[in-house]
C-alpha cells in the first residue's frame, strides 16, 4: 500500500538508477576467464546474482578454499571502476528525480557500493543535488545494506510511514521490510521480473512509472 503522504524516496543505485548490469557481467567474466572458469551469459547472471555477493561468486564457480574472497572482489572493483563512468542512468531516472524534487519530495541514496564512489558518480551524472543523504559501505565487498538501513533512517529524519524504497533486487525488499517502509521494485535491473515476483512487492518496468505509482 502506498503511503498516504510521500515524504521521501530512498533510491538504490546499481541497477536501479544506474544501468551497470552490462559492466558487472563484463567484469565478472574477465575474472572467470583468468581462472579458467565458464563465463556467464545474461540468463545465468540473472539466475545466480544475489547478496551478499560472496555467495554469488561461489555460484559462479569461484573456489574460496584456493583464494580468499577479497582477491577476486578487489579485482572486480578495479575493472568496474575503470569503466563505471561509461555507464548511463536508466531510462527515466533523471526525469523522475527531477519530478520528485519539484514536488518537494526529498530523496536519498542507500547502496551496497562504496560511499566515496557513490558520491563521485552522482557528481559525474549531475544528480547529487537531488539527494539529502548518500549512504554506502566503507569497503568494496558489497556485503549488503541491511545494517546500513537504520543509520540511513537517522540521517534522513523522515517518518518511516512516509518513505518508499525503490530498488531492483529481493535484497532491497529485505531492507525495506527490515526498516518498515514501502518497497517498489524496478524490473530492468540486476534481478529479472521472474525473480522479483517472489518478493511480493509492487513492480515497475519504467522508472517514470513511479510518478504514477506514487
Amino acid at each position: 500500500m502506498v503511503p498516504k503522504r510521500i515524504g521521501h524516496i530512498i533510491w538504490d543505485w546499481n541497477g536501479t538508477l544506474l544501468d551497470d548490469k552490462w559492466l558487472c557481467i563484463e567484469s565478472i567474466n574477465v575474472l572467470l576467464e583468468r581462472r579458467g572458469l565458464k563465463q556467464l551469459d545474461i540468463s545465468k547472471y540473472h539466475e545466480i546474482f544475489d547478496f551478499p555477493v560472496r555467495n554469488y561468486y561461489e555460484r559462479a564457480g569461484f573456489d574460496f578454499s584456493k583464494e580468499p574472497f577479497e582477491t577476486p572482489a578487489l579485482e572486480f572493483m578495479d575493472l568496474y571502476i575503470s569503466k563505471c563512468f561509461e555507464c548511463s542512468l536508466n531510462p527515466g531516472a533523471l526525469q523522475v528525480l527531477r519530478s520528485f524534487h519539484e514536488r518537494g519530495v526529498s530523496q536519498s541514496l542507500l547502496s551496497a557500493s562504496e560511499e566515496m564512489l557513490l558520491i563521485k558518480m552522482t557528481n559525474h551524472f549531475g544528480i547529487k543535488e537531488y539527494f539529502s543523504a548518500v549512504t554506502g559501505l566503507n569497503h568494496h565487498y558489497a556485503t549488503g545494506k541491511v545494517a546500513l538501513g537504520q543509520q540511513h533512517l537517522k540521517r534522513i529524519q523522515v517518518h518511516r510511514d512516509e518513505i518508499i524504497l525503490v530498488g531492483d533486487t529481493c535484497h532491497d525488499q529485505e531492507v525495506a521490510q527490515y526498516l518498515g517502509v514501502k518497497c517498489i521494485l524496478y524490473t530492468k535491473g540486476h534481478f529479472p521480473e521472474e525473480r522479483l515476483k517472489s518478493c511480493g512487492s509492487e513492480m515497475i518496468n519504467y522508472l517514470g512509472d513511479l510518478c504514477f505509482s506514487c
